[in-house]
């Protein structure tokens, strides 16, 4: 038979509220004594928190509630609070209340009291309640209204929101609109994206910490990263603009003067104080794309930026302040850079806290559909003239899209054009099968223009010179395009169900991830070998 569990009240002696110390301090209402004449509320202990200055007032209180609820006991707790409206302070205190105390939660159901206290105190045992700090559920009093026989003398709060259906359901709600938000309302329907997405928007929302997007170029990362900023402004997490800067187009002296400014005279041709990009972003985002091809004093100033939100601007002597988040994208293997003495290892481990890796058009073939009724939309906005595709070209094109042939070598930036050109051409506004059919010749042909023409560029970086003279050219071709696929591929299945995307549909069971594994094995690779 399951034991009777037992009330236990978290509470601060009210200076106010709670006052009296002569007999008519009966004739009103005290919080922390009515609580404990509830008939349906049996307080089996109560912690009194109080103040050096509220010790009598606490022990009268004690001595009242002992009175009306022999039941309770009543545990005196002093203090050592200076400002009960210094929020550090209080915080503080409090904080250590809870981490010295032992909790018996599998005996005992706490209930903390905020009805009294000053506001600020009564603010920090909400946030050590919702941080389970004090485990226990809000405990809310009012007094009798004699207007309201039916009102409630004291109401209950549990923090886990998913108790209650409508607020989970209003949470459901808007998190779907910030996934739908940053995928532009595309309907995406590749399992890893989506769930990438889920997690880029959960964090997004919650951190002011630096981002870092990679992923092969035309990934979308710039297009991704004035997404989440646009996200956090509709939240009204961020008040200031959004920044973006390719910072391969940054070069020499001026990459300084570019991000951190300059003041008038710093060098020849400085007619004008400049405020830079970092100054720019104060209140925003700044989104540096290309991170990795910053050189390195450009990387120390970014740094100190990043974590002291101080610079000095070229030329001055005094320092400028600027609060900005850092989205920071690259296609670039930033490890390998740090290995090759190009990148700082500091930067790395600070922008490095949340990182995403985008994944190129090829890894998500069954996304290209969708992304075409998106790019016809932007061709639409863009030009003023709507284009549609009928039935049989697009079918085509898709077809033709989502086969092993179509490479995709700039990802979206591929499909932006391929779907500009179709649409510029298509006669009436409609695209047919014949504008299908001279754009897939296009794209065939720009990607075996591109295509190298063996692998031995790639093939060298794994493989020594013996091993590569043992491998014919036939097979080095077809090694190489292996690798490149396995290192833009999340796992060997991903890569497998890409290689074999033909063959496995002629299979009962399909087991891509071995096969792509006894293939590497016979020139004495693994898939982990080339992602690293």
């Amino acid at each position: 038979m399951n034991q009777p569990r037992h009330h236990v009240v978290i509470g601060i002696v009210g200076s106010k509220l709670d006052a009296g110390l002569g007999e008519k301090r009966w004739n009103h209402w005290r919080p922390s004594v009515a609580l404990c004449q509830y008939d349906d509320l049996l307080v089996e202990r109560f912690e009194l928190l109080h103040h050096a200055h509220d010790r009598k007032l606490a022990e009268v209180l004690k001595a009242d509630i002992e009175s009306v609820s022999p039941e309770t006991t009543v545990r005196l707790h002093e203090l050592p609070i200076r400002d009960p409206w210094d929020f550090e302070e209080v915080f503080g205190v409090l904080y250590q209340f809870a981490r010295n105390t032992k909790f018996k939660t599998d005996d005992e159901d706490y209930l903390i009291h905020i009805t009294t206290g000053s506001h600020v105190q009564q603010i920090c045992l909400f946030l050590l309640a919702e941080s389970r700090h004090l485990p226990g559920k809000l405990l809310q009093t009012s007094p009798p209204n004699p207007h309201r026989k039916d009102d409630e003398p004291y109401s209950i709060i549990d923090l886990d929101l998913s108790r209650y259906d409508a607020l989970a359901t209003r949470f459901a709600q808007e998190h779907q609109a910030g996934l739908t938000f940053l995928k532009s309302g595309i309907e995406t329907r590749n399992k890893e994206f989506n769930q990438l997405i889920e997690r880029i928007e959960r964090v997004a929302i919650a951190t002011t910490a630096p981002l870092l997007l990679t992923g092969p170029t035309g990934a979308g990362k710039s297009h991704l990263a004035r997404k989440i900023y646009e996200l956090k402004r509709q939240r009204e997490q961020v008040r200031g603009e959004f920044v973006e800067c390719n910072c391969a187009t940054l070069r020499g002296d001026q990459a300084m003067s570019a991000l951190f400014g300059h003041v008038k005279g710093a060098f020849t041709g400085a007619t004008n104080a400049r405020g830079g990009l970092l100054k720019g972003a104060d209140g925003g985002v700044l989104f540096l794309d290309e991170i990795g091809e910053l050189g390195s004093d450009e990387q120390a100033m970014l740094l100190r930026a990043i974590e002291e939100k101080r610079f000095l601007p070229v030329g001055a002597d005094k320092e400028t302040s600027s609060d900005f988040q850092l989205l920071a994208g690259t296609n670039r293997d930033l490890a390998a850079a740090v290995a090759a003495g190009h990148f700082r290892d500091d930067l790395l481990a600070r922008i490095n806290l949340w990182t995403f890796r985008l994944p190129g058009l090829a890894q998500r073939r069954e996304d290209i559909e969708p992304n075409l009724d998106y790019e016809l939309e932007r061709y639409a906005t863009r030009t003023g003239q709507k284009v549609t595709i009928n039935k049989e070209a697009r079918q085509q094109f898709v077809r033709f899209a989502e086969s092993p042939e179509a490479i995709w070598s700039a990802n979206f930036r591929d499909l932006n054009a391929a779907v500009t050109r179709m649409a510029t051409l298509a006669a009436s506004g409609r695209i047919t099968v014949d504008d299908v059919a001279e754009e897939t010749t296009r794209l065939r042909s720009s990607w075996t223009q591109s295509a190298p023409t063996d692998g031995s560029e790639i093939l060298s970086a794994i493989l020594s010179d013996e091993q590569l003279a043992n491998i014919d050219l036939f097979d080095r071709a077809q090694l190489a395009t292996v690798i490149r696929i396995c290192r833009a591929s999340e796992s060997l299945s991903i890569a497998g169900r890409q290689l074999f995307a033909v063959s496995r549909l002629a299979k009962a069971q399909p087991n891509d991830a071995d096969r792509l594994r006894k293939y590497l094995a016979r020139f004495g690779l693994t898939f982990e070998q080339i992602r690293e």
